[in-house]
């Protein structure tokens, strides 16, 4: 085996084992919810602790693979996940739980951007539109895969077992990277670590998604306002002290880019809702509707195949229609899937219930897959790698905070004493409607046509 494609799978095993641990819990979260006997504001963060760990580390991945060499930072990140991985499946408490999926995430968070450094380089620019194409392909499968697989394992091993599936995997990956991998020396890096810039970032995003919780449990909201005001002067620490730095952990100043700007909040506004909507709908459909695990979890099928359309289309049409028209169609596409989820009213409206991932999977990567296409058509070849660490994590961001407001959603109508069932609905019509604010970003873009996304190093 060329050791190019030794490096590609490694990577490609890595991105898998990410994607699927974001979304195979989804569908244990009410087998969670039972054991525990904890509401869904604390079972948000069995999501939100493995993303916001995802999150933390992308920044210094960079600096470590300078420091000590990116073969030992990969070993090391597949060591701590597969410990983490043990952990969660022992867990005895949501807290413990919780703790353990912050240090999983932290692991698979490295495997990301390493990989991709690692591998990109050794491909040149006319072959990466194959390598492309396989990522787009396991950014497909895993969603698609991973919560049919989970559905599977919580009817016949629980919810453990949804997350000790991981393990074989975590092992193949951690093998084929000793085995395969040559050790790189470290470089010499003449530039510190923004330590400044990295604690004011993390404990800003932190203390946000805190806040956000405790505002939707009646016995904590002063709490979570408070911490709502803290971790609001934490991130206008972290911006200024940004901005005002030669080397800051992450370049802001890349945000005057318009494309680059509308995209990453487009994502918020698209994949992130949508992310908040799905744990959601998990609960809903296994809860009030009474539907098997194995059925909820197998509706991400329709939503993947729909998902392979939409970024085909993207690839035939973004050089000669722009961004604008997919932008478009994605937003009221996928509003409409995520109405038609509020129409569900028994699980006996199982195919009504897949038109609506399907719309939404369709709708969804519209955007996702034109909004990546988008966002780097007009930066600097040297910005390249400051902006793709900005894109990342603000990926990352989107999902915990689509989690996050959603939940916080739920919990606030269930608190004016809604019944939980229409509680759901509200929150998908919700959901929905809030399709209007990316729209509006979409009108204020400029719809040059840009380069095609299948023509594109992945970012």
């Amino acid at each position: 085996m060329r050791y190019r494609v030794q490096v590609a799978s490694v990577y490609l095993l890595g991105f898998f084992l990410d994607l699927v641990n974001m979304f195979i819990a989804n569908v244990a979260y009410p087998d969670i919810g039972r054991h525990f006997n904890a509401p869904l504001s604390q079972l948000a963060w069995v999501s939100n602790a493995y993303m916001l760990g995802l999150t933390l580390v992308i920044p210094i991945s960079g600096w470590l693979a300078s420091r000590v060499g990116g073969k030992r930072v990969l070993m090391a990140s597949l060591a701590l996940f597969m410990l983490a991985t043990c952990g969660v499946g022992a867990s005895a408490s949501l807290t413990q739980l919780i703790v353990w999926r912050g240090l999983q995430g932290m692991g698979g968070g490295l495997l990301i951007p390493l990989g991709q450094t690692l591998t990109y380089a050794l491909f040149r620019p006319h072959e990466r539109a194959k390598l492309s194409s396989a990522v787009m392909l396991v950014a497909l499968l895993a969603p698609a895969l991973s919560p049919a697989l989970g559905g599977v394992l919580v009817e016949h091993l629980g919810w453990r077992g949804v997350f000790l599936i991981s393990l074989p995997l975590a092992l193949l990956t951690f093998t084929l990277a000793g085995c395969g991998l040559k050790q790189e020396p470290p470089t010499p890096n003449t530039e510190p670590l923004d330590s400044v810039g990295l604690v004011s970032g993390c404990a800003a995003l932190t203390l946000l998604l805190l806040g956000l919780t405790w505002l939707g449990e009646a016995h904590a909201a002063a709490r979570g306002a408070a911490t709502l005001l803290a971790g609001a002067l934490c991130l206008t620490g972290f911006i200024r002290h940004s901005l005002r730095t030669r080397a800051p952990l992450l370049n802001l100043r890349l945000l005057n880019a318009p494309r680059l700007r509308t995209a990453m909040l487009l994502y918020h506004g698209v994949p992130g809702v949508f992310t908040g909507v799905n744990l959601l709908a998990m609960l809903y459909l296994q809860g009030p509707l009474g539907m098997r695990a194995t059925w909820v979890g197998a509706m991400m099928l329709p939503w993947a195949a729909a998902a392979f359309v939409a970024i085909s289309l993207t690839g035939k049409t973004f050089n000669r229609g722009g961004p604008r028209p997919l932008f478009l169609a994605g937003c009221v596409t996928q509003a409409l899937g995520m109405g038609l989820l509020a129409t569900l009213a028994h699980d006996g409206m199982a195919i009504r219930c897949a038109v609506a991932f399907a719309l939404m999977g369709f709708g969804g990567s519209l955007v996702s897959s034109a909004a990546q296409s988008a966002a780097f058509v007009d930066l600097a070849d040297a910005d390249l790698a400051d902006a793709s660490a900005l894109w990342n994590i603000n990926r990352q961001l989107s999902f915990c905070g689509g989690v996050t407001l959603m939940s916080l959603l739920f919990a606030l109508l269930l608190l004016t004493g809604q019944p939980q069932a229409h509680a759901y609905r509200l929150c998908f019509i919700f959901a929905a409607c809030s399709a209007a604010i990316p729209l509006l970003c979409c009108m204020r873009l400029a719809n040059t046509p840009g380069i095609s996304p299948l023509t594109q190093e992945k970012k």
